[in-house]
């Protein structure tokens, strides 16, 4: 969320870079929303002091007139809700503001490419799929999960069920030991305020899996990614400045309804309604949000430069990246059997966006303010089953396990 009093001062920058994001902002609209409420506010204070003055009064003459006065304080709430109710439902729609080095663009076509990586291997047969790879040994089950649960949705079996366990203890091993995060086991359920907090509400409601529970106060949902759960342990918090950086990371299941991916992906394991995700998330104060952006990437990279999985970096373009992001560096794997590299990570910085929708603060020399926060998978487990099925895949079916990983895998040579 932006601040407000930084919006009404630059109307026309935050047009111009919203529309750069393909978000058409009116203005006016906001002007005129912002100046009515308060105004609102302004008579509605102003009532409240006049009452507060009778009330000190002893002359009982004066309880007509302050009930009167309590009516009309009434009427202006009233009145003022409504027009705050209608200013937050901009408020809240309203994207991050990508920064100056981010490429300007619609789409994924305007992404820069900054790096390929690794070696691509070349096969001397024609490379299986992970769906022909998994079907002929039997270890990955579309049918059976379809019947169980519907489309978009897969059962592991035996050693490739050992794969997916092997590379999440792998991932955490090495971001715990060697990048110093603070692992955490978080509730794969959250309330409304912790969803909003991270921008997946109100915009993106379509995509939840909302639980329903009796007799509850608030909504609750499954969560899309441990990014949400992760970035609010810090919400409505007053940290020291000397406890920053703090470093999270977390394996967790991750319940997404894909509304907006209708045909796309719709065979394999490449989009699915629920997959696991190794999630890392920094809580830093702002003027550290470039480097560890580049450090979280780094720790992201690793990840596949331990496996010699090829990848390549892309910056994207402000018309491609997430609600909340000011830069956004995606990671891509070389995906074999489709002769294209495929998104395996995404890595975000967000500015103070979420800390102000979360209410998150530190405490420093001038005062109280906003941490910023930053996300990135490291890595999506999936989409890392199905780079090194098919990477490391052999002319007689079987797959050979990377020496990085045989102690995870019971020091099995192949599947």
């Amino acid at each position: 969320m932006h601040n407000i009093k930084l919006l009404r001062e630059n109307l026309e920058r935050f047009k111009q870079k919203l529309s750069e994001r393909n978000f058409e902002f009116n203005p006016k609209e906001f002007d005129d929303l912002d100046k009515k409420n308060r105004k609102l506010i302004s008579q509605k204070e102003k009532l409240e002091q006049e009452k507060k003055i009778l009330s000190k009064s002893q002359d009982k003459s004066n309880f007509e007139k302050s009930k009167k006065i309590s009516n009309e304080i009434e009427k202006l709430l009233e009145e003022q809700l409504v027009i705050q109710k209608k200013l937050n439902k901009i408020l809240y729609f309203l994207p991050n503001l990508a920064l100056d080095d981010v490429p300007v663009g619609k789409d994924e076509k305007a992404n820069k490419l900054i790096g390929q990586f690794g070696t691509i291997k070349k096969f001397s047969f024609k490379p299986k799929s992970h769906i022909e790879i998994g079907s002929n040994n039997r270890q990955i089950d579309f049918d059976t999960s379809i019947r169980l649960s519907g489309s978009r949705f897969v059962i592991l079996k035996d050693k490739i069920a050992l794969l997916e366990r092997a590379l999440i203890n792998f991932m955490l091993d090495i971001h715990t030991t060697e990048f110093d995060y603070t692992e955490i086991s978080p509730p794969l359920i959250v309330n409304e305020d912790v969803m909003f907090g991270t921008g997946q509400l109100p915009k993106f409601e379509q995509d939840q899996f909302e639980i329903k529970f009796d007799n509850s106060e608030k909504r609750k949902f499954l969560i899309p990614t441990a990014e949400v759960p992760l970035t609010n342990l810090v919400r409505k918090s007053l940290i020291r400045k000397e406890e920053l950086p703090q470093r999270f990371v977390a394996s967790t299941p991750c319940f997404r309804k894909e509304a907006g991916s209708y045909g796309k992906d719709t065979k394999g394991m490449i989009r699915q309604h629920q997959f696991y995700k190794v999630e890392l998330v920094s809580i830093v104060e702002p003027k550290d949000c470039a480097s560890e952006l580049d450090r979280m990437l780094n720790c992201a990279t690793s990840i596949l430069k331990k496996l010699s999985i090829p990848f390549q970096i892309n910056l994207l373009s402000t018309g491609d990246m997430g609600f909340s992001a000011e830069k956004t560096f995606d990671i891509e794997v070389w995906i074999p059997s489709e002769n294209k590299y495929r998104e395996i990570s995404s890595c975000s910085s967000c500015g103070s966006f979420q800390a102000r929708r979360m209410g998150a603060k530190f405490k420093n020399e001038k005062g109280n303010e906003f941490v910023s926060t930053l996300n990135g998978s490291g890595l999506a487990v999936g989409r890392l089953i199905i780079a090194l099925l098919e990477n490391n895949q052999n002319e007689d079916g079987s797959v050979t396990i990377p020496n990085v990983l045989k102690k995870y895998m019971n020091n099995l040579d192949n599947i």
